[in-house]
């Protein structure tokens, strides 16, 4: 029984440090010292405090062309290659005449990626999506909404490596919101650069979009 208890515990010790080994390198490093720098620059009272990335959501409209079925599939089939989720199908909640939608009809999808997806998501975004935008000079640092998120429009999707540019049928944008436990615009805007968000200035933080 010792014996086995022992073999047991070496098991687990084995598979908790593979845990570790095979968490996302963003997240290894928010526990490792974006924490740490965090606490310094903001002197929470409660480790509990400091802020944290709670989730991403992505969201692709179609607009006026909502109603081209093949462009609904394709859309669907691109979001699921960026963020390795099937999305989920949005509806117009109510008719719009000045673009000629109908209530309930199909206008895009969404995904919301939460935990390990969450942070791989946002370190391919951050190393490998963003740097292949034209001309690319940094995000603003003013898209946020006065709560401690940040959003960021993505004009073409096929900055994505995983969207094949072959297949594409039409350039699709899509909006990137960043929902963190942060109390303030200030803290939220400390939390993302330090995770590595190439922000193109550190002026006065306002509540508007921006665009990559």
């Amino acid at each position: 029984m010792i014996a086995l208890k022992e073999k047991h515990m070496s098991e687990s010790t084995t598979s908790a440090t593979a845990e570790t080994r095979q968490a996302p390198r963003l997240k290894r490093m928010y526990n490792e010292s974006v924490k740490t720098k965090l606490q310094d620059e903001f002197k929470y009272g409660n480790v509990m405090e400091i802020p944290k990335l709670v989730k991403i959501t992505l969201n692709m409209g179609l607009g006026r062309a909502a109603g081209e079925p093949k462009l609904m599939v394709s859309a669907v089939e691109e979001m699921r290659a960026i963020t390795g989720r099937t999305p989920v199908v949005t509806r117009a909640k109510k008719d719009i005449a000045t673009f000629k939608l109908r209530k309930g009809q199909k206008i895009g999808c969404m995904v919301t990626l939460r935990k390990d997806a969450m942070w791989e998501f946002l370190e391919r975004f951050v190393s490998v999506a963003l740097p292949r935008v034209r001309d690319f000079r940094g995000v603003s640092d003013k898209a946020f909404d006065g709560r401690g998120n940040y959003s960021v429009g993505v004009k073409e999707q096929i900055i994505f490596p995983e969207v094949d540019y072959d297949k594409v049928d039409s350039i699709k944008g899509l909006n990137i919101a960043m929902v963190t436990s942060a109390n303030t615009d200030a803290e939220a805007r400390s939390l993302l650069k330090h995770l590595g968000m190439p922000f193109r200035n550190m002026g006065p933080v306002a509540a508007q979009g921006d665009q990559a």
